[in-house]
């Protein structure tokens, strides 16, 4: 009796571990129209295996051929031949659409593209699918009274999910930490910018008597990210509002400041009588009014005396990242945001074999592969100084083992 009910039990607990097992590996997937490596019956957790598909078939992702990671009993991504007509889920920034149960698109399917909060877009054409490409492809594009993201406040938060842009109109809440007491009203965006916020406030601690004239700062005292101390002169900048120096600025206007009266760099380094330097006055941002507008430029961090810009993924910054409010209603010089990626014109590129498709941007330092006219070959292509680099049309074997195939040419 009790020999049996150890087998009992023993089979109980061998079921136990073979159901565990099970769920850390994944079975060999069911490749229609492919081929992977390694072919095993069983893959265990994390493990990896390649595949790629037969004449007139493309992988379910970017790429002549694809890696699915065993997670968890099931493969990340499910590997999938498609034909090679349907289209891939499009990138579309700032906009978003219906996904595809299958994760991918029939050929001469269409699909309805909607823009974020704060973008609208160019155009109301429907993109379609058509040989394996999107045509057309909608952009969306910032609405001019909208707003970059809210300013920081010291010791608050704000109550809603993080938006680099809100929409004309939008309404935000800050909240205090705790020990800190809220005074004043929430912030509108009106007309691309927002409106006075709130402070917080210690709540039973004397603040002691308000900051007077002789507590603004000069540059060069406590601020972040700005080099306090060094002693360094300012820039000269004598231009008004409205005026750039090509030989200075590259050709590119700068910013405007406060109203119709200020300027950007409009303060200078002078000496008083006593040879002692008069540099500019540091003050709060709030007196130099709105803030400026940097093409393709957002403000990631404020201080009671800075801004600090960061330009958007295609573009790079020139200039100070961090830009001040002079005394006199004046920003100290304003950086500029460069182009930083390139554009894969098929029109242009067809010599080479590159596939006639719809033209695509890539980011500096971006490499890819695109389809060439030849069947069943791709291009490799590379975006280095804005510039294209192309290597020659090669089969998915010939990448493997033909060097050439890599080798590039250009820039074009």
């Amino acid at each position: 009796m009790c020999a049996r009910y150890l087998g009992f039990v023993l089979l109980i607990w061998f079921a136990g571990v073979t159901h565990a097992q099970n769920e850390n590996v994944c079975r060999a997937p069911v490749l229609d129209g492919g081929y992977y490596v390694p072919e095993k019956e069983t893959y265990f957790l994390k493990e990896e295996l390649t595949y790629a598909c037969d004449s007139g078939r493309k992988p379910v992702v970017e790429g002549w051929w694809a890696t699915s990671r065993c997670e968890d009993g099931n493969w990340v991504h499910k590997p999938q031949c498609i034909d090679q007509n349907a289209c891939l889920p499009p990138t579309i920034p700032h906009g978003k659409y219906d996904k595809a149960e299958d994760g991918w698109y029939k050929k001469q399917d269409s699909i309805f593209v909607q823009c974020d909060d704060g973008y609208e877009r160019k155009d109301n054409r429907r993109p379609r699918c058509r040989s394996g490409t999107w045509s057309p492809l909608p952009v969306c594009e910032r609405k001019r009274d909208s707003c970059s993201e809210p300013p920081k406040i010291s010791h608050a938060v704000i109550i809603h999910q993080y938006k680099e842009v809100f929409s004309a109109g939008s309404e935000v809440q800050y909240e205090c930490e705790e020990g800190y007491t809220r005074e004043g009203n929430n912030i509108f965006c009106e007309r691309g910018q927002w409106t006075a916020g709130p402070t917080c406030n210690e709540s039973s601690a004397d603040q002691g008597p308000p900051a007077s004239d002789a507590d603004v700062q000069p540059e060069g005292g406590d601020r972040r990210g700005s080099g306090a101390g060094s002693g360094k002169q300012p820039e000269v900048e004598g231009m008004g509002r409205g005026q750039h120096d090509p030989a200075v600025s590259g050709g590119q206007p700068s910013g405007g400041g406060r109203g119709t009266t200020g300027h950007q760099g409009g303060s200078s380094s002078t000496s008083d009588s006593n040879n002692r330097d008069s540099r500019p006055m540091l003050v709060n941002i709030q007196s130099c009014g709105a803030r400026p507008n940097i093409e393709h430029a957002a403000v990631m961090e404020e201080g009671p005396m800075y801004l600090k810009y960061q330009c958007n993924g295609f573009y790079k910054l020139a200039g100070p990242d961090t830009v001040n409010c002079y005394g006199d209603g004046s920003w100290s010089k304003l950086p500029t945001c460069e182009d930083a990626f390139c554009v894969v014109d098929p029109a242009r590129y067809a010599g080479y074999g590159l596939a006639a498709a719809q033209p695509e941007y890539m980011r500096e330092g971006e490499e890819k592969h695109f389809s060439c006219t030849a069947r069943d070959r791709y291009i490799y292509v590379r975006c280095a100084n804005r510039r294209i680099y192309l290597g020659i049309c090669c089969t998915g074997y010939e990448f493997q083992y033909y060097r050439p195939c890599y080798e590039l040419r250009g820039p074009f």
